[in-house]
């Protein structure tokens, strides 16, 4: 029986271990690890260094920069309740410093314990990765079956989108879709995204595979001419992707108005905090998602969950 205590310092790990049945020897998460609803009666080991939730997308855009520059801290570790659980394991991640609790808090989390845990250090890129990752956690917690039986269920879900895109995209009428992880500023959607749009059937404009998000701009965004812009702000659910966009007053700018998508009435908010922004299993979901954005009619059947997405009103 496994009995080693595990400490996330990532979101899409604690929703592994539930899902493949290792939840009990979860002990301590971070603020944002809030599913399965269990996960929120996990000690809280780390905490944001300001409360983004009263805060507009420029002003924590403006804030995190502030802070890189002054190297402060993004997170902050409780010293006192890590030193109590005593982990044996604790996983993170190696994607963005922003995201999520980094390598400098690693490094400050073994310093505390003053004994070298095990420390798995998750850098997913692609859906593969996602996969991989999921089978590299099972491993770690003796639930290989459990990991595995996940992978083929997500897998499968993935080549059911797959079979019906391929058949469409035979007759060259995909669409050119935009996605947006940053409202103001405008960031493009990188790492996982981009395939993901490609599974769904859609051409992914400006950011590339397996890359960082990064800024963009009108201009560039005008240059590609989207037929489909979708909305996933990094961490936000739909109403508070509405709220950041209706705040920025886009309808006003003749250069946004003139595009394409908005002319057509093609512009989406997605739940991206649930499906996107974090590599989870929640993450094959999130391309049943964007399939029902680009292909509602191919895709009317696939069952997802409510509130995921919402077409939006020009």
């Amino acid at each position: 029986m496994f009995n080693k205590k595990v400490v996330s310092f990532l979101p899409s790990a604690t929703e592994i271990l539930y899902e493949i049945g290792a939840g009990n020897n979860l002990v301590g998460v971070t603020h944002e690890c809030n599913y399965p609803k269990e996960t929120r009666l996990k000690p809280r080991i780390i905490n944001s260094a300001f409360d983004a939730s009263i805060m507009s997308s420029k002003q924590i855009d403006d804030k995190i920069v502030e802070l890189f520059s002054n190297g402060k801290d993004i997170y902050i570790i409780n010293d006192k309740i890590l030193k109590e659980l005593r982990p044996d394991i604790i996983i993170a991640q190696g994607i963005c410093e922003v995201c999520s609790p980094f390598a400098k808090e690693i490094k400050r989390a073994i310093s505390i314990l003053k004994y070298n845990p095990k420390v798995i250090i998750l850098n997913p890129s692609n859906i593969l990765d996602i996969l991989d990752n999921i089978l590299e956690i099972s491993k770690s917690v003796e639930k290989i079956k459990e990991g595995e039986n996940l992978v083929k269920l997500l897998k499968d879900k993935i080549d059911r989108i797959k079979r019906v895109t391929e058949l469409k995209n035979q007759d060259k009428s995909r669409f050119k879709i935009l996605c947006l992880e940053w409202i103001d500023p405008f960031f493009t959607s990188g790492h996982w995204i981009p395939e993901m749009v490609e599974i769904a059937g859609g051409i992914n404009g400006i950011s590339k595979y397996k890359e960082q998000s990064r800024r963009t701009s009108l201009e560039e965004i005008r240059k590609f001419n989207p037929d489909k812009i979708i909305l996933m702000p990094c961490g936000f659910n739909i109403d508070r992707a509405i709220k950041e966009y209706k705040n920025i007053s886009l309808n006003n700018n003749r250069e946004w108005t003139d595009l394409k998508a908005i002319r057509n009435n093609e512009l989406y908010a997605v739940d991206a905090g649930s499906y996107f922004s974090k590599p989870s299993p929640r993450t094959i979901t999130g391309i049943e998602i964007l399939a029902k954005i680009i292909s509602p009619n191919e895709f009317k059947n696939i069952e997802i969950p409510e509130n995921s997405y919402v077409k939006l009103d020009n």
